[in-house]
């Protein structure tokens, strides 16, 4: 597996949040549910994204936003218009007179707002509600906001997750959620791969002749018991080249990187009910259950057991939170 398709192997939403919105101007919603990830579209219409410290953003029918979490945002059909209603971190939406007005502005089957006018506005919006649904190394390497414009998407995808967006068949969620994973990945794919536009270091990395190989090994044989110099070996490099080359270009040492890889791949694993930490242990590159739970908790902040029942550190939500640029694709 090279270090893309590890990355984009990452996003996999579990039940997430879907959500048909319908405004008339002027209108304006503040989004503060510290979600990790939101993808929104516009259907029909346009909306401002505003963001404290950041110029505000356009996004038009056909645009997909990819805003990382936890911070606050707000959404409007203009810059001056102010929020009239805040979601909450249980998806809960109250007018600024503390009014819940989730269940009154219900328009059906996952569609929420006022009703549809002429000239309304129809956005789509797709919430990751936990960090391990994206990956620690995705978020920490995003920046705060990610535009594909519609002139640089050509997909399908938005169609479709509209369409699905308003049924209840069989399996419903499992298919939106699927929908949701791969227009995140069509935005994802283009930003890694357009020019100029703040790739991750170790992305980049991979085209280095000696770098991209160790990535490679490192993605494809994470079980095996690696060292500096055996990986410097397999590249046919010194010890000392691969150690500073390899630190220059993906920004942490060899053994840093594998040790974040490896337990990314176990919190992967740790979600399948059948797999022993004994297990995942062997299959990571870990000596044992004991190695792995120490390693976690030392990474993680909570152990395998822990982070299989749901808990999760509140720190995991602030990864990469101090990257506050606005990337837009396709200029």
């Amino acid at each position: 597996m090279d270090t893309l398709s590890g990355l984009l192997e990452s996003p996999k939403a579990r039940g997430a949040f879907l959500l048909k919105s319908v405004f008339n101007p002027p209108w304006g919603l503040r989004i503060e549910d510290r979600a990790p990830l939101s993808l929104v579209t516009m259907l029909h219409g346009w909306a401002w994204v505003l963001r404290e410290g950041a110029d505000p953003v356009r996004i038009a029918a056909g645009d997909v936003a990819v805003l990382r979490g936890p911070e606050p945002y707000t959404l409007a059909d203009d810059p001056s218009t102010p929020p009239g209603i805040t979601v909450d971190p249980e998806q809960r939406c109250n007018t600024i007179d503390g009014e819940d007005v989730t269940e009154a502005m219900s328009l059906g089957v996952r569609t929420w707002g006022e009703p549809r006018r002429t000239g309304s506005t129809v956005m789509l919006s797709g919430t990751y509600q936990a960090p391990n649904e994206v990956g620690r190394r995705l978020l920490a390497s995003l920046p705060a906001l990610l535009v594909q414009p519609a002139s640089a998407a050509r997909t399908p995808l938005i169609g479709m997750l509209a369409a699905e967006t308003d049924k209840e068949d069989v399996g419903q969620e499992v298919v939106l959620d699927r929908l949701l994973d791969l227009l995140l990945i069509s935005v994802l794919r283009s930003w890694l791969t357009e020019p100029d536009t703040g790739a991750p270091l170790w992305f980049r990395a991979q085209s280095d002749p000696v770098v991209g190989r160790a990535l490679r090994l490192l993605h494809e044989r994470p079980g095996e018991p690696w060292t500096v110099a055996s990986l410097a070996s397999s590249v046919g490099v010194s010890r000392a080249a691969l150690a500073r080359h390899f630190t220059e270009l993906v920004g942490e040492p060899p053994m840093t990187y594998l040790t974040q890889w490896r337990l990314t791949l176990a919190s992967e694993l740790l979600r399948d009910p059948d797999l022993s930490v004994a297990n995942i242990a062997q299959k990571v590159g870990y000596s044992g259950p004991f190695a792995l739970s120490a390693a976690f908790k030392r990474e993680r902040g909570v152990s395998p057991q822990e982070f299989r029942r749901g808990k999760r550190p509140d720190e995991t939500l602030t990864a990469g939170s101090s990257d506050r640029r606005t990337v837009v694709l396709g200029r």
